[in-house]
């Protein structure tokens, strides 16, 4: 193997995002109590548990909406402090939380540019005006390169159904991620078809070489595009698994602490 393609499998190897000794209390309550993780490039872990086992919390460290009260996180092996969402992006991380964070009441393309507008060239740039045809024309490319069909990025984002709204945000996050792209039960109340979107979509990313972290309850959903299930139980790591080789019973048993009978 040549030098090159050496310091190629590595790369693809090493982990893009790591966590060590994360500790996060609320008050007298401690959320997490110590928790090491890990997500390769072309990753895509499943994080489960049962409620109240910390989930949610290591991800919001993960993405600047948490800061963590003990521990370290690398970004390709590189320690870091993300002290803010704005943080966590530059760092090439974004989040798609449960509740889409989307502004229902304006378009597609302004959801999709939210935070990152373009703005027009020259003085009328200086002064506040925005390039919408360009904003348009691009997030059109990011929704058609997801595998959604809209009628129009022009048209408001509370408009579309639930699963188009997932797919609009996560085609947002995708489009902006360079490293890291954390997804909070993306497949929340969606149906059948919705929910093989969402799949293909993040099955899509994963092929880009992204490392993805999904939360989900939707177990057999997530082991169908997950390489690893990451069980979490009282804020500590409970079960770390191969997907092809784990089962129902193991995942269970691991979230109960118990040996769990079907």
């Amino acid at each position: 193997m040549m030098e090159t393609d050496i310091r190629e499998l590595e790369k693809v190897q090493n982990a893009v995002l790591k966590a060590k000794n994360i500790v996060k209390r609320f008050g007298h309550v401690q959320a997490l109590g110590g928790v090491d993780f890990e997500l390769k490039r072309g990753e895509v872990v499943a994080l489960v548990g049962d409620n109240g086992a910390g989930k949610s919390t290591l991800i919001k460290c993960f993405s600047g909406v948490y800061q963590a009260d003990e521990g370290e996180i690398e970004i390709d092996g590189v320690p870091v402090k993300i002290n803010s969402p704005m943080e966590s992006r530059y760092y090439g991380v974004e989040t798609v939380f449960q509740d889409l964070s989307l502004a229902p009441d304006v378009s597609v393309a302004a959801n999709v540019f939210l935070g990152r507008e373009i703005e027009r060239h020259g003085i009328l740039g200086k002064i506040g005006f925005l390039d919408y045809p360009e904003m348009q024309k691009r997030a059109d490319k990011f929704i058609r390169e997801v595998g959604v069909n809209l009628p129009s990025v022009e048209i408001p984002a509370e408009s579309l159904s639930g699963g188009q709204r997932q797919a609009v945000a996560i085609a947002r996050a995708r489009a902006w991620a360079s490293k890291v792209l954390l997804l909070d039960e993306p497949t929340a109340s969606l149906g059948v078809r919705q929910t093989e979107i969402v799949l293909d979509i993040i099955k899509a990313s994963k092929d880009r070489g992204m490392g993805i972290v999904v939360i989900s309850h939707d177990l057999p959903s997530v082991l169908k595009i997950a390489d690893r299930v990451v069980v979490l139980r009282l804020g500590k790591v409970a079960g770390n698994f191969q997907a092809e080789s784990v089962t129902y019973a193991d995942v269970v048993s691991a979230m109960l602490g118990k040996e769990f009978k079907a």
